[in-house]
């Protein structure tokens, strides 16, 4: 797999072509001028970071992705628990909630959710 780990910036600018896609490139030159100031050398470049690693193609100066907003943050989840916590979604749920306990709605939810995804 391409290396997907974006930036604070690029995850902008991504959020961005997510939300208005398909986009034009020209759309994307204005909104790289008016969101972040840039130049229009700035977002080309950014764009073909972008491109490059996978998460979006531009033909016929019409932007798409080729990945979900969603496919790309649950990657980004799943190589998060991968590097930090060797794979172990349980030790994952225990650093985070020694910090911040959860709801009684969030615990109930996070049961339906085991419940609809484990495996039988």
């Amino acid at each position: 797999m391409k290396d997907m780990k974006m930036g604070m910036i690029e995850s902008r600018f991504a959020d961005m072509i997510w939300e208005h896609e398909p986009v034009s490139v020209s759309e994307l030159l204005r909104i790289g001028a008016e969101e972040f100031n840039w130049k229009r050398t700035t977002t080309y470049t950014v764009l073909k970071r972008l491109r490059d690693r996978g998460i979006f193609q531009n033909e016929g100066r019409v932007v798409t992705s080729l990945i979900s907003r969603e496919e790309f943050y649950s990657l980004q989840s799943e190589l998060f628990v991968e590097e930090t916590f060797h794979g172990s979604l349980p030790a994952f749920v225990a650093a985070f909630t020694s910090r911040k306990k959860l709801t009684a709605e969030e615990a109930a939810e996070i049961r339906r959710l085991i419940d609809s995804y484990k495996e039988e």
